[in-house]
């Protein structure tokens, strides 16, 4: 077995870059960049309000959630056909590619498209076909999550999840994105059984801006299989008891909550606090066009300003994968890929 402690702290950011790890949080209309926002506008002949790609950029100043999701869904009305889905999510693989993801878990929230008319089978089709094409060509394992909008009624949920059968086969499950305060994982109680029913995986964002409550709602009520950010559950003993002893995986995201306010500083973040208290955390990048940086840059600035170390990388890294959804074969794979990128740094210092 390697010795992580014989890897030289200044060989740091070089092995966060270089090991194999899995995306569990990525919201794929959260990867569209402001130069492919603009492509798209003038392909399919959309209005924006911003002159340019700097005065949109410009306006990613955010102070919380809420102004975030205003302007993610004024980004995501560029997209209108199978081929825009297409080279959005083509555009996030090549991305990921380049920070050595192994197997990259998409959200994408057909509700936001179909409320425009786009057709479900557009936005599946065209995901899909690019989760295909990126494993062709880097080797990348990659899945569909269907996510509900929050701030929307669960009868509108449970139209989405029906009208979404015919692609069946292209999602392995569905998650609980959007607003989160005020609107609690309890009020999506039956379309969850109902995805259960299916043999879909159930994941939901919670305790990100809303209270522990939420994430007690999202293990007891909707029965998921991770948490998505889960930061606030730490104002809470006997929830970071419970989820220490299950090893829920939480799909933290830490420049996401730096960008909308969560945290002041990235030396506030409570991630390496989790970690001490035995919480099986993994590192996202959630929407990195609007927060600023994908995994790899995520991994770098979190551990910078965490003074977090070789072993945590391991762990965090081999958290990611055995939380996945993945095939046991293949986090088997990885994991044995992770070994051996680790053993190479250790036997190289």
């Amino acid at each position: 077995m390697f010795k992580v402690h014989a890897i030289a702290p200044q060989r740091l950011p070089a092995l966060l870059k270089a090991m194999p790890k899995a995306e569990l949080h990525i919201h794929i209309e959260g990867s569209l960049e402001p130069e492919l926002i603009f492509v798209l506008a003038k392909r399919n002949g959309v209005t924006l309000p911003y002159a340019d790609v700097t005065a949109l950029r410009s306006a990613y100043a955010f102070t919380n959630l809420q102004s975030f999701l205003d302007l993610y869904y004024a980004g995501a009305s560029v997209l209108l056909h199978e081929q825009d889905f297409y080279d959005m999510a083509w555009a996030y693989f090549e991305k990921a590619a380049a920070d050595h993801v192994v197997r990259a878990e998409l959200f994408f929230d057909p509700q936001t498209h179909t409320a425009r008319g786009v057709a479900m089978g557009a936005v599946i089709e065209g995901l899909h076909r690019a989760c295909r094409d990126a494993q062709a060509k880097w080797d990348i394992s990659a899945d569909l999550i269907l996510c509900f909008l929050r701030h929307l009624s669960e009868e509108d949920a449970l139209e989405t999840l029906e009208e979404a059968m015919p692609w069946r086969e292209h999602f392995i499950g569905v998650g609980l994105d959007s607003s989160e305060v005020g609107h609690p994982p309890e009020n999506f109680a039956r379309v969850f059984a109902r995805a259960r029913e299916l043999d879909l995986h159930v994941v939901a964002h919670a305790g990100e801006e809303g209270p522990p409550a939420y994430i007690w709602s999202a293990l007891d009520t909707l029965h998921v299989e991770r948490i998505d950010h889960g930061v606030q559950a730490v104002h809470d003993a006997a929830l970071m008891k419970r989820l220490a002893d299950s090893q829920m995986p939480l799909t933290v995201c830490p420049l996401s909550n730096l960008k909308l306010c969560v945290f002041n500083s990235l030396a506030d973040h409570n991630l390496g606090q989790m970690l001490d208290a035995g919480l099986c955390v993994t590192i996202n990048s959630d929407d990195p066009a609007y927060f600023g940086g994908y995994l790899n840059e995520n991994y770098l600035q979190t551990f910078a300003a965490l003074h977090l170390g070789a072993q945590q990388a391991y762990r965090l890294a081999a958290n990611s994968i055995e939380a996945s959804f993945a095939p046991e074969e293949d986090k088997h794979r990885w994991m044995h890929q992770l070994k051996v990128c680790f053993q190479d740094f250790a036997e190289n210092d």
